[in-house]
């Protein structure tokens, strides 16, 4: 799934939220926080994944006109990527969405 339809219905603007529905989720406000945090890291790692994909088109150069072009394309790129919300409200919103799938790592402690 590309980042276009990932974050149509996201709202850009961080806002407060209720801190007792978050920590719902899994009985800990901090294993929430931390759930949504690592889905933060991995969405900003795919954003400047597919970012620089898209530039790196236009690493070659061209005395020409369609060098102007492909500079308005470039722009228009770049432009679209600073609308997107962050990657923490996107992270929060998967979560609180439910459209979030996690699972913790087994407790090695606990076998013995």
């Amino acid at each position: 799934m590309d980042i276009k339809s990932k974050v149509q219905h996201v709202d850009p603007i961080a806002k407060a939220r209720n801190v007792e529905a978050i920590a719902a989720k899994t009985g800990n406000i901090y294993e929430s926080l931390a759930i949504v945090s690592k889905r933060a890291k991995q969405l900003n790692m795919e954003l400047k994944e597919e970012l620089s994909r898209k530039l790196r088109e236009f690493e070659e150069t061209y005395e020409t006109i369609e060098e102007v072009q492909e500079n308005k394309e470039q722009i228009e790129i770049s432009k679209f990527y600073e609308r997107i919300p962050n990657p923490a409200v996107i992270a929060l919103d998967e979560f609180m969405s439910d459209k979030l799938s996690y699972k913790y790592a087994e407790d090695d402690s606990k076998k013995a």
